[in-house]
């Protein structure tokens, strides 16, 4: 996430030249492309960490330090 974003709630997925734009409510993708594999990879990820993002996509509204969730391993 970045500050200054804009709704609705989001994140964005980067893999290699993999660029997608991800809803935190349903995890759709919003924009962008993820090979299928990929885009599972990352709703699994995100499925595990949905609060964290929520919270994170607070911070990121009131332009505060953005706190770092757990990468999938």
């Amino acid at each position: 996430m970045y500050w200054r974003e804009h709704g609705p709630p989001h994140f964005h997925a980067v893999y290699g030249e993999q660029e997608a734009l991800i809803a935190i409510e349903n995890l759709s993708l919003l924009e962008g492309k993820l090979s299928p594999r990929v885009l599972g990879l990352v709703v699994e990820w995100a499925t595990l960490h949905q609060d964290e993002l929520r919270a994170v996509w607070q911070q990121a509204v009131r332009f505060e330090p953005l706190s770092k969730i757990e990468p999938l391993r």
